[in-house]
């Protein structure tokens, strides 16, 4: 198998999904559109490695006469972006660059102060390092345009909320020091890496990290409970800034089929085809829990775990 041939269209029945099920579930989408809770939705199913529905709900943008959203358009991912910031690190992993168990602070020496030495890569990538979701001052760097150096250089002098390892606590601070390692070793942007390294293998050629080649205009507008007036656009999530900005923690766009590709190629335990781009071991822990029972909050690298 290739990565053109990966999730390609199928029956519903041929690989046991009830076609007037899938339906039902696009009419309760289609439904929220129809309501304004939302404005613009992508539901895509796979089962058995074959495309069962690909649908776009709603438009591109709030204007009258917006283009149709349909089962390539292009969403801005929010935090879906940080489970695939996991994966640039565990392509590291692999090639024996880094390991989970590594003290963050053997990477990123200016990481100092509030007991941070304990803290390990693995920590920072299941939300129990004790970093913050966000910075005091994250509005104000939006608002001043200011680069990813410094929301690095105020995630590595933060205080911590708890002593790593004793509880969970989401964190989008933590995964922006895993993508500031990645970029130290590799030497690359992130972006770069996985564009090359993970959306092209898998064909996710409508994928990217911040905006890439595409236009702002041909993605979905992100609906925002945020002051939409001209201050909210010169630094929001619709403005050119932040869309361009690629931040690690939110900044990913992509597609129900680009994301139904990567997603398939864990399930796969790391390959398409021939093709690996993940081990065994790496795909496996993405999707294990890596963190103490007892703080009844399972997570694997990067990724949400539920009980099937």
């Amino acid at each position: 198998m290739t990565a053109d041939a990966l999730l390609t269209p199928s029956d519903p029945g041929d690989v046991g999904v009830d076609a007037q099920q899938l339906e039902r579930a696009a009419s309760l989408v289609d439904g929220h559109i129809g309501t304004g809770d939302i404005s613009a939705a992508s539901l895509f199913v796979a089962r058995r490695g074959k495309c069962v529905l690909s649908r776009g709900f709603g438009r591109l943008r709030p204007e009258a006469g917006s283009a149709s959203v349909d089962g390539d358009s292009i969403f801005l991912l929010a935090s879906i972006t940080k489970p695939v910031t996991a994966c640039a690190m565990m392509l590291l992993v692999d090639e024996g660059l880094i390991s989970l168990d590594d003290k963050v602070q053997q990477h990123l020496p200016e990481f100092v102060g509030w007991d941070k030495s304990s803290i390990t890569v693995r920590q920072i990538l299941s939300h129990i390092s004790g970093m913050p979701d966000m910075l005091p001052q994250n509005t104000a760097l939006r608002h001043a345009h200011r680069p990813m150096s410094a929301f690095v250089e105020g995630a590595l002098r933060t205080k911590l909320l708890f002593e790593s390892g004793t509880d969970f606590s989401y964190q989008s601070k933590g995964i922006l020091l895993a993508a500031e390692i990645v970029e130290r070793i590799t030497g690359q942007r992130l972006r770069d890496v996985e564009k090359t390294r993970i959306f092209a293998p898998l064909g996710m050629d409508r994928s990217c990290l911040g905006i890439d080649d595409f236009e702002i205009e041909d993605t979905v507008w992100v609906g925002t409970s945020m002051d939409e007036s001209a201050d909210g656009q010169h630094w929001g999530p619709n403005s050119g800034y932040w869309r361009d900005f690629g931040c690690p923690w939110g900044g990913m766009h992509s597609t129900g089929p680009d994301l139904g590709k990567l997603l398939q190629c864990v399930l796969n335990g790391g390959s398409v085809g021939d093709q690996r781009v993940f081990s065994k071991a790496a795909a496996g822990a993405m999707v294990s829990n890596q963190n103490p029972s007892h703080l009844e909050a399972p997570w694997g690298v990067g990724w949400a775990l539920r009980d099937s």
